[in-house]
């Protein structure tokens, strides 16, 4: 059973994160410095367990743990948009100024619009900072009339 209070941070961590009950959640770029206390309140209130890279599904959220050295974050932002729904949205969740790994907020808000995605809002979870990114209004399909 869950203490109220564990209850609350759960959900505080998903709705900072947009995350909603029922909703498709990919994670990619984990390794041992993740943090769990935010997978582990994702998996609380989608009541699913997180993909990984090889998942098939259509995504509603992707969370990319990036750090400084892990590449392209431009090809990574295209490779993660592979799956995603057309309202769906990446979080692109680095560590925090001084710590190890650090990316420039810059090098994201370079990198979106290059991988076809809008910058919108940003968060602190811990030792991450979280910047959502989405596809551009204008490029999300619009439903039959």
């Amino acid at each position: 059973m869950v203490a109220a209070e564990d209850a609350g941070r759960t959900s505080d961590i998903a709705g900072k994160l947009g995350i909603e009950p029922g909703m498709v959640v990919q994670e990619l770029g984990y390794d041992s410095d993740v943090d769990d206390a935010v997978r582990d309140a994702v998996e609380d209130v989608t009541g699913e367990d997180i993909l990984d890279e090889d998942a098939q599904e259509v995504i509603d959220v992707v969370l990319l743990w990036f750090r400084e050295g892990d590449g392209d974050l431009v090809d990574t932002l295209v490779d993660a948009r592979g799956m995603m729904a057309d309202e769906g949205t990446i979080w692109v969740l680095t560590p925090k100024t001084g710590k190890p790994g650090h990316l420039e907020p810059s090098d994201i808000a370079e990198a979106a619009p290059t991988a076809g995605l809008a910058q919108t809002s940003n968060v602190t979870l811990g030792d991450w900072v979280g910047q959502r990114l989405v596809p551009p209004k204008a490029n999300r399909k619009r439903p039959p009339v």
